[in-house]
């Protein structure tokens, strides 16, 4: 999802062109196009063109062999403490998302990972609010702990808040406000999900924005649910069926089932 190297660059007037065509190629679901553009032999673009495949895997459930060769390399060219432990950061990510998807269970390795990444990335880190919600999404998805989940995403958000990380708000907003929803705090909720569309619509991220439409239907009434849920489904045509996972939130109902 985000990445440390990646978020908030690109994504305002004056940022650096290189990080601009990244940003507008990974917006659209154009992961390979935009790794193509990173420089070949520097640790910081090797991690940011894993986050990219890594991203990809999560997103369209495919590419897992050249997100494992690109994190390889990443692996192998970070010096520091800080891209040692955005590496396995990484790790845990891709780890996570083959589990997630069904792809191979590796539950196991995703904590490892992100274990080893808490013991390199300082607290005051900017990767730590990354490195906090990825570890939310391990306690909510995998270990079926939502107050786990809770208290990770509001480290994570209260990180990316301070580091000025408006796409990882996005995000905190958004699993917030789907732990909100499940307890039936729909007001909560609501303001969760319309937080991480504007962030998301504003910063053009278009992969991510019909997800966040998804969501915010999910808390409105009609006529706005239907509304909302059409143009997310505008958009996920348009990106060709990605991210894969959202199709099953907005396939139509089957004709005369019941509904809530």
């Amino acid at each position: 999802m985000a990445h440390s190297a990646m978020s908030g660059n690109g994504t305002t007037a004056g940022d650096d062109p290189l990080q601009t065509a990244v940003w507008r190629l990974r917006s659209r679901a154009c992961w390979a196009d935009a790794a193509a553009l990173l420089p070949p032999d520097s640790a910081t673009a090797a991690l940011q063109r894993a986050g990219l495949f890594v991203e990809r895997c999560l997103y369209t459930e495919r590419g897992w062999e050249e997100a494992e060769d690109a994190l390889r390399t990443a692996e192998a060219l970070a010096g520091g403490d800080e891209e040692r432990g955005a590496a396995a950061c990484e790790r845990g990510q891709l780890a996570y998302a083959a589990t997630l998807h069904g792809v191979r269970d590796r539950a196991d390795e995703a904590r490892a990972a992100l274990g080893r990444a808490a013991a390199l990335i300082a607290p005051d880190a900017p990767g730590r609010a990354l490195l906090d919600f990825r570890r939310g999404l391990l306690a909510e998805n995998l270990a079926r702990s939502p107050q786990a989940a809770r208290a990770a995403y509001r480290r994570a958000h209260a990180g990316a808040a301070a580091h000025s990380d408006p796409l990882l708000l996005s995000f905190t907003w958004r699993h917030l406000a789907g732990l909100a929803l499940r307890e039936g705090e729909l007001a909560e909720a609501r303001h969760g999900f319309a937080e991480s569309l504007r962030i998301r619509e504003e910063l053009g991220y278009l992969v991510g924005t019909a997800p966040a439409l998804a969501s915010l239907a999910d808390t409105e009434t009609e006529p706005e649910a239907t509304r909302l849920r059409d143009e997310a489904r505008r958009l996920f045509r348009l990106l060709g069926g990605v991210p894969t996972w959202l199709a099953r939130q907005l396939a139509p109902p089957t004709p005369g089932a019941a509904t809530a």
